[in-house]
């Protein structure tokens, strides 16, 4: 027995020496192992969504369009107050939206240096421009980072430009000067007619589509002529259509450059006349005009939010954040940010170029206007013209129509 044991004894003790050598490299492995997949759980847990995803808004924050650019924006804001307050996420991580605003002047150069601060800034997408030759001058600015621009311009070279990063939140001019052109024609029926821009390539492309649609239906345009934008001095013009008897004026002209026009038609007695323009004098300004002529109609791309069904809930959430009515279109902005952010949500991405592509793609759900959803072009499938007329101090709707 003695014998036996010793017989075994060094190879029992070699044996058992090895199994306890062994056991720590096996767990070593394990625990290396261990740790590689803890590793690899941990990186696929690791959203690359940033915690604040940038969003640009660019629009005219001072000058003459400084109302209608503060609107935009605010309804921009109100937006993505409400997202952040109710816990914005993409790709399961709660995410901080985080408004960056530029004030582009209603200008071209100052808007593409917006454009550009906007871009250097790290925004993924831009709410703007107001104006069409400021977001047609900007876009290429987007474009070349893949940033899509949600412009409430209306210019139809803005979708042209063979960008992928274009979207209009409006209809566009095409259909405003159909709009424009049929209304005078049809419903401010005379025999002579005047036709007025403001230079701009919104106003002096949507007067000569309105220009051409009188010819279409017969019309005479007696006066036609441009100025730009900033001109108030209308002396020499109202004695002109004053002696071209003109009895219906299309214009195109900013809300406070038809106001010096009126006042420039009643100081010679030129009153028997109707004025329709586009949708820059239909603000809240123009109101000082109301009786001073036959009559004042605005045509508009932009639908008042209180002609849609939750129209009042946006306004009386607006008046409470802001203390003032809309302006302008901030029920637009504030509906591009909802479905902004559901693109967003939907690239599971703060990427441009994915946010982009989602937006191509997306029905989205707008709270105030119904819904949002471009084509390929991006031009906004569902819009539609409004013309209305000044009463009592108050634009009210005549007819809408998305036709024409």
């Amino acid at each position: 027995m003695t014998m036996s044991m010793k017989g075994r004894g060094p190879r029992a003790a070699s044996v058992q020496q090895g199994a306890r050598d062994a056991a720590p490299r096996w767990l070593a492995r394990l625990a290396a192992s261990a740790a590689l997949i803890g590793a690899a759980w941990g990186l696929a847990g690791c959203s690359k969504v940033p915690d604040t995803i940038r969003i640009g808004v660019a629009q005219p924050l001072s000058g003459n369009l400084g109302a209608l650019g503060q609107d935009l924006l605010n309804g921009a804001t109100m937006a993505v107050d409400e997202l952040n307050r109710a816990g914005f996420m993409v790709d399961g991580k709660r995410v901080t939206l985080e408004i960056v605003a530029q004030d582009d002047r209603a200008d071209a150069a100052a808007g593409k240096a917006a454009a550009q601060q906007l871009v250097n800034d790290g925004v993924v997408a831009v709410i703007g421009h107001l104006n069409s030759g400021v977001s047609i001058e900007a876009a290429p600015i987007y474009g070349e980072k893949g940033i899509p621009q949600l412009a409430i311009s209306t210019n139809p070279r803005f979708t042209q430009l063979n960008l992928p990063t274009t979207f209009r939140l409006v209809a566009n001019d095409t259909l405003q000067a159909k709009a424009m052109g049929s209304f005078a024609a049809t419903q401010l029926s005379h025999a002579s007619y005047a036709v007025l821009d403001d230079g701009t390539p919104y106003g002096k492309g949507l007067a000569d589509g309105a220009a051409q649609q009188l010819a279409a239906e017969k019309k005479q345009v007696t006066v036609r002529q441009s100025f730009d934008d900033r001109t108030k001095d209308f002396a020499a013009t109202a004695a002109k259509l004053q002696a071209a008897n003109v009895g219906v004026i299309v214009t195109t002209l900013n809300d406070f450059q038809v106001l010096a026009l009126l006042e420039a038609l009643k100081g010679i007695g030129h009153t028997r006349v109707s004025v329709l323009g586009g949708d820059t004098i239909k603000t809240t300004d123009m109101a000082r005009a109301d009786g001073l002529v036959d009559g004042l109609y605005a045509t508009s791309p932009v639908l008042e939010a209180r002609e849609f069904i939750t129209g009042r809930q946006f306004l009386d959430k607006y008046t409470t954040q802001f203390k003032k009515p809309p302006a302008y279109g901030g029920h637009y902005t504030y509906d591009a940010m909802y479905v902004l952010s559901a693109a967003i949500k939907q690239a599971g991405s703060a990427d441009p170029k994915a946010i982009a592509k989602a937006l191509h793609a997306i029905n989205g759900y707008a709270p105030v206007t119904g819904t949002m959803t471009w084509d390929a072009a991006g031009e906004q499938r569902y819009g539609a013209v409004g013309v209305y007329s000044l009463r009592g101090g108050r634009w009210e709707m005549r007819m809408r129509s998305d036709r024409w």
